[in-house]
């Protein structure tokens, strides 16, 4: 690919307005507001007309793919604003009857293979966590941070040395913002 110029456009949908300040972009929407900082300094962001335009001058591939990567994240974050994020994850215990509780920013769990102290995760901030019966739901905004609680969760319960095929007990991530996990 030669070096040429590329103007990549995302159009604002109602309700939801964009700022970028000293390299960080802020979307807002009914929901609330996410923030991502912008790295690549050949890329330039500006939001005009209720558009988000993407600007770079003699481009190579790098600050193509970077510009597509940007295109997602702030599609996702669009998205976050507007409808918000949501993981499920399914709890699994066939050996002892394992507890999950959440309270205080804190998930807990008990009994997780016979064993008497319990595991425990801090949630953090703008991750809302529900335990209904088998499944934990969490939702929130920001789809990295609601991603990188789930696999926290599901590490917060993996045993090494064990095979998963046999011992399969655990919480395990089942659909990952409305799309379901194989």
């Amino acid at each position: 690919m030669a070096k040429q110029d590329i103007k990549m456009e995302i159009e604002l949908p109602e309700g939801v307005s964009a700022i970028v300040e000293n390299r960080i972009m802020k979307i807002q929407g009914p929901k609330g507001i996410v923030e991502r900082k912008l790295l690549i300094p050949r890329v330039s962001v500006k939001v005009e007309n209720n558009k988000i335009i993407m600007e770079a001058k003699k481009a190579t591939k790098r600050e193509y793919k970077m510009m597509a990567t940007y295109r997602a994240h702030f599609k996702n974050m669009i998205k976050g604003v507007t409808q918000g994020h949501v993981y499920k994850l399914k709890i699994l215990s066939s050996h002892f009857p394992m507890q999950v509780s959440y309270k205080n920013n804190v998930l807990e769990v008990r009994n997780f293979f016979g064993e008497k102290h319990p595991r425990k995760l801090v949630i953090p901030q703008g991750v809302q966590v529900k335990i209904d019966g088998q499944l934990i739901i969490l939702e929130g905004i920001d789809k990295e941070l609601v991603g990188n609680t789930a696999s926290l969760i599901e590490k917060l319960t993996r045993r090494t040395g064990f095979d998963p095929r046999i011992f399969q007990d655990g919480i395990y991530i089942i659909e990952k913002d409305g799309k379901k996990i194989v």
